[in-house]
């Protein structure tokens, strides 16, 4: 089995948001670099404790919200993983590539987590 789907999604997302850390102070010390930094430290730190608050949501209305949240702000983070790729504003290509990668399984996994919650909650209405 995968190691990586050995252990908890919060445990994931956190080491995700520690991974946009390290990168972002990786960044070159520029006028673009330093907005870049700002902005997918913010977006790529937030789907973590956005995830645990869904976990205790009030409701599966309130657990969907919180999910597509997590999911906006990970979509938003590949496109700065995106932005930094093409600015060439790293040189270690494999370090874009691996976190692109991982923020594209995290957004396929609350996609998953999104469209079944508002599945389950429709069937439960009727």
């Amino acid at each position: 089995m995968d190691k990586k789907k050995d252990y908890d999604l919060e445990e994931r997302l956190i080491d995700f948001a520690v991974r946009i850390i390290r990168l972002a102070d990786s960044l070159p010390r520029t006028r673009a670099g330093n907005h870049v930094a700002g902005q997918i430290v913010r977006s790529g730190t937030s789907p973590a404790p956005n995830y645990a608050e869904a976990k205790d949501a009030e409701s599966r209305n309130d657990f969907v919200h919180k999910i597509k949240i997590v999911l906006k702000e990970l979509r938003e983070t590949y496109v700065w993983l995106r932005i930094i790729q093409r600015a060439k504003l790293l040189t270690k290509v494999e370090r874009i590539k691996e976190l692109t990668d991982e923020c594209n399984e995290l957004i396929s996994i609350f996609v998953k987590s999104a469209k079944t919650a508002k599945n389950n909650s429709v069937k439960s209405k009727k």
